[in-house]
């Protein structure tokens, strides 16, 4: 068995994302240590490890060159933080998304860690620099945001404090790498990160054109799946920009007039409630009923759809 790699890794929460990010340390050979404050969720949570890293493995799915009885050996549980963290070289926090419950967490990990560990939390939305008020190892804190579900979806989004060690940045960023993610540096923070305003901006346009008659739920939904989408899941809006023309200057050249003047039509931030809601709820649940039978169902589906993207992706993949 290949041994694992030095210095170990902490995650602190034992929820879906929790139990995500110790799959894929785990994958990437290291050592990891799941920490939660009921001796209960941390052996459900192990087990659910267990149950998973099987499937997947069953399925030709599972990460990294280890077996998966390989990197199941490599997860633990405890619960006693303090002994948790010694020897850690990084440290995951993936409580629920709470200003004070995350605060209260890295004002418990900043009175017991070293120099050496980096502190990194799993926050979608919260600012580091509301994170980490008066936290003594600022410089060695950042977001790690990951997409939900991690385990299918490798982008992260690491987003500094203003006071963040660059050091800090560059270990985190090389670690993700490790890990088979792929990390993207945001170079400061910003309201909703990078991710979220683009998934908020389309949201927003989306929501628009259905509440203003342009377009069914339904239709709108299938003009990103069978459209958009099908780019996006191999370049972004930047490339498609420049390939759609003879390079990027050409495309500004071509389509700025006819973008300025769309871009003025669009509408204030819309409320995402009333009827609009009820119609596009009554759309959603037609084609997913929203029980948890059928949700879970559907959840399911989605990621073994990303499972075969990422794989097909890895393929095509330019040298």
């Amino acid at each position: 068995m290949a041994s694992p790699a030095a210095g170990g890794v902490v995650i602190v929460g034992s929820g879906l994302i929790g139990r995500s990010w110790a799959m894929l340390f785990a994958s990437g050979g290291f050592k990891v240590k799941l920490y939660d404050v009921e001796q209960q969720q941390i052996t459900n949570a192990l087990e659910n490890i267990r149950k998973e890293m099987t499937l997947l493995e069953q399925s030709g799915s599972l990460k990294g060159s280890l077996s998966a009885e390989q990197q199941l050996s490599l997860i633990s549980g405890c619960g006693n933080l303090a002994e948790a963290v010694e020897g850690a070289m990084h440290i995951q926090e993936c409580v629920p998304e709470n200003l004070d419950l995350k605060r209260k967490i890295f004002a418990q990990l900043d009175r017991i860690v070293d120099e050496r560990v980096v502190l990194s939390s799993s926050s979608s939305c919260l600012l580091p620099s509301k994170l980490f008020t008066g936290v003594a190892h600022v410089k060695q804190c950042l977001v790690a945001h990951p997409v939900n579900p991690p385990y299918y979806v490798p982008l992260v989004e690491l987003v500094p404090h203003p006071e963040t060690a660059p050091a800090t940045m560059d270990r985190t960023y090389a670690l993700m790498r490790k890990i088979g993610q792929s990390p993207v540096r945001v170079l400061k923070e910003i309201d909703g990160f990078v991710l979220n305003r683009l998934q908020y901006a389309i949201i927003s346009e989306a929501w628009r054109l259905v509440e203003e008659g342009i377009v069914s739920p339904n239709d709108l939904d299938l003009v990103m799946s069978d459209g958009l989408g099908m780019r996006y899941a191999f370049i972004g809006p930047l490339e498609t920009m420049h390939l759609n023309a003879e390079g990027m200057v050409s495309y500004c050249d071509r389509y700025s007039e006819g973008m300025k003047r769309v871009l003025k039509t669009f509408g204030p931030v819309p409320e995402f409630s009333g009827a609009t809601v009820e119609k596009v709820n009554q759309d959603m649940c037609m084609k997913v009923p929203d029980d948890p039978e059928h949700l879970a169902a559907r959840r399911q589906w989605r990621d073994d759809c990303l499972m075969k993207l990422a794989k097909l992706k890895h393929q095509v993949q330019p040298q």
